[in-house]
């Protein structure tokens, strides 16, 4: 389980539906690259917060960092 900050934030049941949907990333399928520097999930939910509330992006919370969503 994971503690949502913000309304907005996926719930563990559609994280579920969502993350098969994602490709996996090069790195973990062993053909070279980096790991990713921010969780998928919190980039999905930094997303959903910014269509969600019309905000700018400079104005989403911290974490990840507006310019790396």
């Amino acid at each position: 389980m994971r503690e949502r900050r913000y309304p907005t934030d996926m719930s563990d049941a559609e994280w579920a539906v969502v993350r098969p949907l994602l490709l996996v990333p090069d790195w973990l399928r062993g053909r070279g690259g980096q790991p990713d520097a921010y969780c998928r999930r919190a980039m999905l939910d930094a997303i959903r917060y910014l269509v969600d509330n019309g905000t700018k992006w400079w104005a989403v919370p911290a974490d990840p960092p507006w310019d790396r969503v």
